[in-house]
């Protein structure tokens, strides 16, 4: 599964130390994962980990933050008594192994099978990763509850490697502005710009050179803005902060539509058109790359992150004592 380091604005814990919690994820996911399989195999699943029944997510569900509450209220103290604060990046040690080794929920079904299993896990681990893409120890944002439900987000993390690191629609700052892009997918070796072209199952997008393309349902057609406009502009924007930051890494440009057709006589010089007809080949090229985190990958990372713009609220020792009240 894939890593989401940024979700829009909101604050992300990768974007706090992005060479310690890409490495950290794939330890805690493997630990996870071998924890409920024997679990599973011993017969004593819903004995560890527990069943629930399915519910609608109104607000994104945060995990009980009482065992680390103390821990906090003390370090904020103590930052404020101390000419040198400590640093977040420092602050693993002292988290209880339950808030940090962890990240499994109860389940809503039973599974019968290692494949229910499996899917059942990626579920508790896409909502793990919208809370690390959406929170800090010491900062939190409010992601849009449409998340927890977005099928293309899901695709994106539950369909590549470990070591594919995922900025969904972020937002970066150009001459003060704020801009959102689609999708950056970057791998160990290179950097996908994604703008993702998807409508009506076989439906067939006519590529044009003018700010609009038609989209052919049938007997009847839909404009679309043009997809170029905006992929050109994200490259530029990521190619221009790998320029600044000293950053040699590939860039590839691809519009892809996994459902349907793109009709494009002759492709533009630099992009790869993906659709039903060649999906398959692109995507297992992708997932087949095997190797492992690159420091270059993370440096091109901290580019993108540290000129993303963010929004939070800074958590407080008074919010600590409000969520302290309410539990008990």
């Amino acid at each position: 599964m894939a890593q989401l380091i940024k979700l829009q604005d909101y604050v992300s814990r990768y974007e706090k130390d992005i060479y310690h919690y890409p490495a950290q994820y794939i330890r805690l996911k493997k630990k996870n994962w071998q924890s409920v399989k024997t679990a599973f195999e011993s017969g004593h699943l819903l004995r560890d980990f527990g069943l629930t029944e399915p519910s609608v997510i109104e607000e994104p569900e945060q995990p009980s933050k009482k065992p680390v509450i103390q821990l906090l209220r003390g370090l904020l103290k103590r930052g404020k008594q101390s000419v040198e604060p400590m640093e977040e990046g420092h602050l693993d040690e002292f988290i209880p192994p339950s808030e940090e080794e962890s990240f499994l929920n109860t389940f809503t079904t039973e599974p019968k099978t290692i494949d229910d299993l499996k899917v059942l896990f990626l579920d508790n681990l896409f909502d793990f990763q919208l809370k690390w893409a959406s929170s800090t120890l010491w900062e939190q944002s409010r992601p849009n509850r449409h998340f927890y439900y977005d099928d293309a987000l899901k695709y994106f993390l539950q369909r590549f490697p470990d070591t594919y690191l995922v900025l969904y629609k972020p937002i970066f700052l150009v001459k003060k502005a704020p801009v959102e892009t689609d999708i950056i997918l970057i791998s160990p070796t290179e950097t996908w710009c994604i703008s993702l072209l998807e409508g009506k199952e076989d439906s067939v997008f006519q590529y044009s050179k003018e700010r609009f393309w038609n989209e052919l349902i049938g007997k009847t057609q839909r404009k679309i803005l043009n997809p170029l406009i905006g992929l050109n502009r994200m490259e530029q924007i990521v190619r221009k902060l790998y320029e600044m930051n000293s950053v040699d890494f590939p860039i590839h440009k691809v519009i892809l539509n996994r459902n349907g057709f793109i009709d494009c006589p002759s492709v533009p010089y630099g992009i790869q058109m993906i659709d039903k007809r060649n999906y398959s080949q692109w995507f297992a090229q992708l997932r087949q790359l095997s190797s492992p985190l690159k420091h270059v990958q993370l440096k091109a990372a901290q580019a993108l992150l540290a000129n993303s713009q963010t929004a939070f609220l800074q958590v407080t020792e008074e919010e600590l004592d409000k969520e302290d009240d309410s539990k008990r």
